[in-house]
Parts: C-alpha cells; structure tokens; sequence
C-alpha cells in the first residue's frame, strides 16, 4: 500500500514540479502517465497478494480452530517499535520518492537524455546540436508548446514516442511534423529580436577543390542581411522577407517545401503583388498558403548536418587533414559518401578505401581517423539521415534556397519578373575570391563572381554542387 500511494504521491509531485518550473518538460508525459503508475499497479497487486495469502492463513487457522486477529497494543514495547519502524520506513520512502522523481525529471529535461537515453531516432539531431550555435540550449527550449493544451499533448505525445521507439517502428528518417507545428514565434524570437537592424555581414568561406592538389578556392562575401523594420535602420536586404513591415506568403508544392511556384508580397502600403512560375498551372485555392518566418531559410537552425565537401573543407581549413597530400579531398569525399547500411560498415569501407588509396600507413591512420570521425557526425545509416534528407535553404550552394523564388522564372501578372539569381549584388557583394593571392586583392566595390576560373553564367549552383562528389 505504500508503494501504491507513493505512485499516486509521484504522479502528482511531478505535475506540480512541471507546472511550477521555468519552462514545460515534455518527458513528465512518460514519468507521470507511465512509470508512476506502474508501481501504483505494483503496489496494488502486492496489496492484492497480501490479502490473498492473509484469507488463506485465516481460512487454515479457522479450520484448525486457531483464532486469528491483527491487534496492535501500544502499551506493548514490541508494538511501539515495530510502529515506529513502520512509519519512519514510510516518510523515508515517500521523501526518497519525492528526491528520486525530482532528479529524474531533472534528468529528462537534459540534452543528453533527449539525444541518448532510449532515443536511437533521436541520434542525429543530438551528434548535429552539438555543433551548432544552439549547441547549449536545451531541447525542451524550443520543442514543447506553451499553453494547457500544447501541455497535455506534448505528455501523451511523449508516451507515444516511448511506444514507437520501443517496438522500433519510427520514421526512418524523422521529420518535422507538419500537424500543428510551433510558430516561430513562440521559439526563435524568444531570443532573437526581428526588429533588430543587421547591416552588412563580412563572412569568408573557404573550399578545396577537389584536384590533385587540393587548391584553396575561398569567397570573402559582404553579406546584405539588412532589416525588415524601418524604424530601426534602412528596409531591404536578405532580411526583407522579415514580416515585419512586408507579408511574404507562398505556396509550396512538396513536404520540404523545396519546390515554390507562387508567391505574392504585400508591401506597407497594402499593395498586393502576386509572382507564379509559368509551368505552374495549378489552383492556389487547392493549397495551404504560407506565412513567410524564419525557418523558411535558417530552415536546419540548431540541428545542421553538414556536406561532405563542407566537412572535408573545414577538417582542411584547420589542419585535421593535410592538404599537401595529393587528392585527399576527392578521395575522402569519396569513401564518405559510398552507399552502407550500417557505421560498422562505413568505417570498414573507408579504411578499406583509403589503405588502398594511400599505402603509407602512417599517413593512412591519420586520415581513416579523421574521415571515420566526420562520418559519425553527419551519416546516420541506422536511421537512413545524411545531408540529403534535410535541406538547408541558407543560400543557393548545395540546395535551392534562395533560388526557389529567385530563379528569375516567377513572373508577376503585368509582366516583372522577381529578383532574378544573376541579381547577386542584392543580398551579397563579392569583396574577394580565389586562391590565397586572389584574396588579398579585395575590391569594396564588389567583384563578379567567377567560378574558379571561369565566369559565372545563369545556371543554378544545385546543378553541379550535390554535397559530396560533383556532378
């Protein structure tokens, strides 16, 4: 019975533990609705089986004309003590109860448990958070929804989750869902202020082609974030599409949002212009139209898995590869992205691939090391996850981006086109490129873009730029 009445003890501490706390945990779904109440149906049944063998003592001591009876005499020493035992037992278990479901619900609100405790789907994500700018904010930060009943869904949704993970039977890979999803609202501008005024934001990527080689290519752009509100700073740039004083909306034809054929803008003037891409000869009255946020760029903001060639190039940038050695970008790109079904078999296949490649073992051990640690930060064969399955849309390198309205293919109704993708100069100015030489030659006015040594012409990057081994 003190089992029993310690779970509902449990059950209720840590609804109110979770409703008094900074932040709504999702898990307390699990704890609350699962393991509490399993020990109160523990405690039951033990309670039953007391009674069960209780009736069969009293039914053989009636046969045997043995009277039986429970009496507790406190003026009886033994029967003080045993009491007293009794109950200093029971306190104790109900505030070991009371400590041990504070510190698990402190432990499901971590990172860690969110990531690996019994969350294999959840692998990805976690190895992705860790290195990115939200690397030290919590999952319940942005995961759980405000409000009573975004609460109570969130717990059954996170017993659900127990149910899916258990029997194994879970998306491969996982997706956000797209039932009921979070405002941006409620999870980016908690922190970030979209009133906020950027400016011009110098930035320098640095590549290797993929060469004998491994010659340094690098863009030193000066990125025109700009701002959305004008009562804070000049209105344009890549933060136009703030919402703020504009209202994008759109229309996308897929789940990933990758392929948008209409949009319309509506200015502070209340002027209404509406883009549509000639092949698109569908009704917009038959889809769900957008709200433009945040998320429809910095669409993998906390959980970014990087590309191969992008992997490559950053362990080249800081020296974890030698780019002195002939073909290590080619090379290791190509053993990262070959086809296997589980890491016990990526990291054999790429030892294999690189002892062949480079017969110095010395030189070999460094880079299977290296490779095989890039693998497991960004291929996730187990729940079939790499960097083709989410897309990220900042920018038009590896994914359209930006290009899925700026192709120069939307046309307005009178005619005028969108910003068309050759209009670099609008959210970017190139200030250098090329090799280590070509970037000291810095021009404020801006360079054309040259595509390593040759002009650039309208084609989209997607074209040719996959991620792993180039078109």
């Amino acid at each position: 019975m003190v089992l029993a009445g310690s779970g509902v003890f449990a059950f209720f501490l840590l609804i109110a533990i979770d409703q008094f706390a900074g932040h709504r945990n999702p898990y307390v779904g699990i704890l609350a609705y699962t393991v509490a109440p399993f020990f109160v149906v523990v405690g039951i049944f033990f309670t039953l089986l007391g009674a069960l063998i209780r009736w069969r003592t009293r039914r053989r001591a009636v046969e045997a004309a043995e009277p039986l009876a429970l009496k507790i005499d406190l003026s009886r020493p033994r029967d003080r003590r045993i009491l007293t035992l009794f109950v200093l037992g029971s306190v104790g278990f109900l505030f070991l109860t009371a400590v041990g479901s504070y510190q698990t619900y402190q432990v499901t609100e971590s990172v860690q448990f969110c990531g690996k405790a019994c969350h294999l789907p959840m692998e990805p994500q976690f190895v992705a958070a860790q290195h990115t700018a939200h690397a030290k904010v919590e999952c319940v930060a942005c995961h759980v929804g405000p409000g009573a009943a975004a609460y109570f869904k969130t717990k059954l949704n996170g017993t659900k989750q127990l149910y899916h993970t258990i029997a194994g039977d879970f998306d491969r890979p996982i997706y956000m869902s797209a039932a009921n999803p979070r405002p941006v609202q409620a999870i980016c501008e908690q922190c970030h202020w979209p009133q906020r005024y950027v400016g011009n934001v110098d930035r320098t990527f640095q590549h290797f082609l993929s060469d004998e080689k491994n010659t340094p290519f690098a863009v030193r752009l000066l990125l025109n974030v700009g701002g959305g509100d004008p009562s804070n700073g000049p209105e344009g740039g890549i933060h136009f599409h703030m919402n703020i004083a504009n209202k994008i909306e759109y229309i996308a034809t897929d789940d990933l949002r990758m392929n948008i054929p209409w949009v319309r803008s509506t200015n502070p003037q209340g002027v209404v212009t509406e883009y549509r891409d000639p092949d698109f000869k569908g009704d917009v009255a038959k889809y769900e139209i957008h709200r433009m946020d945040c998320m429809d760029c910095h669409s993998r903001p906390a959980h970014k898995i990087h590309t191969p060639n992008d992997a490559v190039d950053l362990a080249l940038m800081t020296n974890r590869l030698d780019a002195s050695i002939p073909w290590v970008k080619a090379k290791v790109v190509a053993a990262l992205t070959q086809p296997y079904k589980t890491r016990t078999e990526a990291e054999q296949g790429i030892t294999t691939a690189l002892r062949k490649d480079y017969p110095d073992p010395a030189q070999a051990n460094q880079i299977i090391q290296v490779t095989q640690s890039i693998y497991r930060e960004n291929f996730f064969p187990e729940t079939k996850t790499d960097w083709r399955t989410h897309p990220d849309f900042v920018g038009h390198k590896t994914w359209n981006g930006c290009f899925r309205c700026h192709d120069g293919k939307h046309v307005a109704a009178d005619g005028k086109m969108s910003i068309k993708a050759s209009d670099c100069r609008s959210c970017h100015l190139i200030l250098a490129q090329g090799n280590p030489e070509g970037m000291k030659q810095v021009n404020a006015q801006g360079l054309d873009f040259v595509h390593i040594d040759a002009p650039y012409s309208e084609f989209s990057c997607t074209d040719c730029h996959t991620g792993g081994t180039q078109k």
